[in-house]
């Protein structure tokens, strides 16, 4: 199962708009993903509840995991979206 590590940009981390961002995003996608803390255990990136429930800041680093045939797809998409300034999303 590919994953990454990424540091989040956004102030606001994964919380209001950008969390909203990145669970539309993962919801794009056939694959299972998943997010979490970079040394934790890992949530449901499709839900807003889990994802919002990391209490994820800006400068935190996180893991995303993705199974699936459009696994790296996801995972070059969810990249994207926490390495983009809020005010660019």
């Amino acid at each position: 199962m590919p994953e990454r590590v990424v540091t989040v940009v956004p102030e606001d981390g994964l919380h209001a708009r950008p969390a909203s961002v990145f669970v539309e995003t993962a919801n794009e996608y056939d694959s299972e993903v998943k997010v979490g803390p970079e040394d934790g255990d890992l949530v449901n990136a499709a839900s807003m509840l889990s994802v919002t429930g990391l209490g994820v800041s800006g400068g935190e680093k996180v893991r995303i995991s993705a199974e699936g045939d459009d696994a790296e797809e996801a995972l070059d998409a969810l990249e994207e979206v926490l390495s983009t300034p809020e005010d660019e999303l």
